[in-house]
């Protein structure tokens, strides 16, 4: 393992084509680049994607120094008045922001989502979860994309729990307006040769009117709330409440839209991944989907789960956090260096492009026993890694997913309530990773659902 007298060797990634770089191979498998460039040059590494230097650092070491003891010389790459990437969409949020205005909108919406508040939500999920599942009952023995299942039910429990409204009757709309402009965000940070804004094309006047509903969808929810002056003690409730402890202002119309948008987006398209990478491994590892129905069977004995039970479901716990070790939501980490610095005896230049590869770390064989196996028993004994930065599914330092303690309740909770009623088969022969922003299954997840019979378990 590298240490300071043994410095990482940063090796640049062969094939490189003048001008484009590696913008070829990159756009067509992106996260198979990423591993494969790894696996075969190492923990550093240096690409291009046309002007621009990226490095690859996949080592818990390099994760540390740049997300968390040199966070403050590591920024993001979104700037407000040239936005691309994530930017176009979210604005200027907590996912793309920096500097004064992340460390301002941080301090505000940080005790929003503490462990406390979130476990009152979870009634909430649950609720959410049982009227889904109804629309189930139809099919069962049929057979259905659990991906798209999985990224609606997330939704409507975003909505449920931020705006207390249904997004049933927008569903289809929202879906695919969030389709189309993380696709769109994802292809403007990849692409060195795309298009900007302004330019009249197809692809542009679609993702504008995307757009366009979004926002009207997102400032009409803020509108309504002002004009009804209810209260719902949702997250909406607490953004409007929520005051800067420094200075006592609270955020402007614009930066409501953008962290509502951003909570929004970002909290339910990771756990919709999430559970049906979950749902694939379980189908596809007969021990642990016994395994899991049993406690989920015998914890809950038929009723659906709340809070509190996720203390007494240690082994459906353990199976999230592996898929999210196998499967992270956000499968590279990108940064900006703001000066000249150097990460594990190597020397960035100022505007160097950083990848924390999050995939690779949790792959990675110096940290992980059988590191491509599905094992969720190595959460509930000794077999954690030695580092805590080998394993970082919400991110590290500073800018740790403020949704963490949202997600880490809702993914059990939801695998709970589905699996004491249902068990998912594949349907399909081959499941692909895609990466777009965040890590989805290629095409979806084909499964059919099978009712089950709960099996109760004796209190005597």
């Amino acid at each position: 393992m590298p240490d300071s007298a043994h410095p990482f060797r940063l090796v640049d990634v062969p094939g490189a084509v003048p001008v484009l770089g590696h913008v070829w191979v990159f756009r067509q498998r992106p996260l198979e680049s990423l591993s494969a460039w790894w696996r075969q040059h190492g923990d550093a590494i240096r690409f291009r994607l046309g002007p621009k230097t990226f490095y690859l650092f996949s080592h818990p070491d390099l994760a540390e120094e740049v997300l968390v003891k040199q966070s403050d010389r590591f920024v993001k790459v979104y700037n407000p008045q040239k936005p691309h990437g994530l930017a176009l969409v979210l604005g200027n949020g907590l996912v793309t922001s920096s500097g004064e205005v992340w460390k301002r909108h941080r301090r505000i919406i940080q005790p929003i989502f503490h462990r406390s508040r979130i476990a009152v939500m979870a009634d909430r999920m649950a609720q959410v979860g049982e009227q889904r599942l109804a629309s189930w009952k139809d099919q069962a023995g049929s057979t259905i994309d659990i991906a798209a299942e999985m990224m609606q039910l997330a939704l409507e429990v975003i909505s449920q729990t931020m705006f207390t409204t249904s997004m049933t009757q927008h569903i289809d709309r929202v879906s695919h307006a969030l389709q189309v402009s993380i696709k769109y965000a994802f292809d403007s940070f990849s692409n060195p040769l795309s298009l900007p804004l302004w330019v009249p094309t197809a692809r542009n006047r679609e993702f504008r009117s995307v757009m366009q509903f979004m926002n009207g969808l997102m400032y009409g929810l803020l509108a309504e709330r002002r004009r009804s002056g209810a209260h719902h003690d949702d997250l909406l409730d607490l953004l409007l409440q929520a005051r800067d402890e420094e200075t006592g202002e609270g955020l402007s119309d614009q930066e409501l839209r953008d962290e509502a948008l951003t909570i929004f987006a970002a909290g339910h398209e990771t756990t919709a991944n999430a559970l049906a990478w979950t749902w694939y491994l379980l189908a596809t590892h007969p021990e642990a989907k016994a395994r899991f129905h049993e406690e989920v069977d015998r914890v809950l004995q038929g009723r659906p789960p709340n809070a509190e039970d996720l203390e007494e479901l240690p082994y459906t716990r353990a199976i999230f956090e592996e898929s999210l070790r196998l499967y992270p939501p956000a499968p590279a980490v990108h940064r900006k260096a703001a000066t000249t610095t150097t990460v594990g005896g190597l020397s960035l230049p100022e505007g160097a492009f950083v990848l924390v590869g999050t995939y690779n770390l949790h792959r990675h064989p110096d940290f992980w026993t059988s590191p491509e196996q599905f094992l969720p028993e190595r959460w509930l004994d000794d077999r954690r890694p030695g580092s805590r930065y080998a394993y970082m599914p919400f991110g590290a330092g500073p800018r740790t997913c403020v949704g963490l303690h949202f997600a880490s309740v809702e993914g059990p909770l939801l695998l709970a309530l589905i699996g004491r009623r249902y068990e998912l088969h594949l349907a399909q022969e081959r499941v692909e990773p895609h990466l777009m922003v965040t890590l989805r299954p290629k095409g979806g997840i084909r499964m059919t659902l099978q009712p089950r019979q709960v099996q109760v378990f004796s209190t005597l």
